[in-house]
């Protein structure tokens, strides 16, 4: 990642949470400089505190970049602070579900390069996924440079249209929660016939830690991983049979579950 640039003008991070701590942590590591970073936050952690950054001070006039890590509740009454840096050559990078684009440009004026971002929680321990998608203004220089701010925490995918931010949002920006559920659920049912809770959930967790190691390596697609290790009218295939059951199987649920969650993106897009 090419920081010089974002150290010679500097970076504003309105909001400093989880993910935006992941992201800043990231940079840092990164060699940006923490004298070249702004942060505005009005509880600001004592890790955070810690850094040597910039924290609630007057802004710079022309940030490389302003990025918004906020929750989306939370929007209105945060965006007041760094309106008056719109218009101008800063990039704005917004990390937050179910805020348009259209939103940004309504606040921060015409002319304004803005990139949206839906990254996952992964991104603490530098495995998340990041879907994005710039308006007009935004240049091809402008994506090259938020993918490289943004992997520094996982992968980047560049998106074709915005409307693919909902769906994207079902998928991988709540999907960790899906495969937490998951091994809540697993530990449980090895709880259930016999195994003590903590074996359960060892089993559980590296279970599932190994098999998504698998099905990233692998040339294979995950159906035929699933083959492989499915012997006929063997134990995988008994339990696959009450997972994959066409109507009350895995496949339906997790549809249904994606569905919710992509609609209610769309709904906080109109809040």
């Amino acid at each position: 990642m090419d920081i010089s640039r974002v150290a010679e003008q500097g970076l504003v991070l309105l909001g400093c949470g989880k993910m935006g701590s992941a992201m800043l942590a990231g940079w840092m590591e990164h060699g940006l400089p923490a004298a070249s970073v702004w942060v505005i936050d009005p509880h600001p952690s004592d890790w955070l505190k810690a850094q040597g950054v910039n924290i609630n001070t007057p802004l710079p006039e022309a940030p490389a970049v302003v990025l918004v890590a906020v929750k989306p509740q939370m929007m209105g009454e945060a965006l007041p602070a760094i309106q008056a840096l719109g218009g101008g050559d800063s990039l704005f990078i917004s990390v937050a579900a179910g805020t348009s684009l259209a939103t940004f440009e309504d606040v921060l004026g015409p002319g304004t390069p803005i990139i949206r971002a839906m990254p996952n929680t992964p991104a603490a321990v530098r495995k998340g996924i990041t879907a994005l998608i710039g308006n007009s203004e935004a240049s091809d220089a402008d994506i090259v440079l938020a993918e490289g701010l943004l992997s520094t925490i996982g992968e980047t995918v560049r998106l074709d249209d915005e409307t693919q931010m909902d769906a994207v949002t079902g998928v991988s920006g709540s999907g960790p929660a899906y495969v937490f559920h998951l091994i809540e659920a697993l530990a449980q049912a090895g709880e259930a016939h016999g195994l003590p809770p903590e074996l359960a959930m060892k089993l559980a967790k590296s279970t599932v830690a190994g098999a998504g190691a698998l099905a990233m390596a692998a040339d294979e697609h995950p159906s035929q991983l699933r083959v492989n290790v499915t012997s006929p009218n063997g134990t995988t295939q008994a339990a696959l049979e009450i997972l994959m059951h066409e109507e009350e199987g895995f496949p339906d649920l997790l549809h249904r579950a994606v569905k919710a969650a992509t609609n209610r993106s769309k709904e906080l897009s109109r809040e």
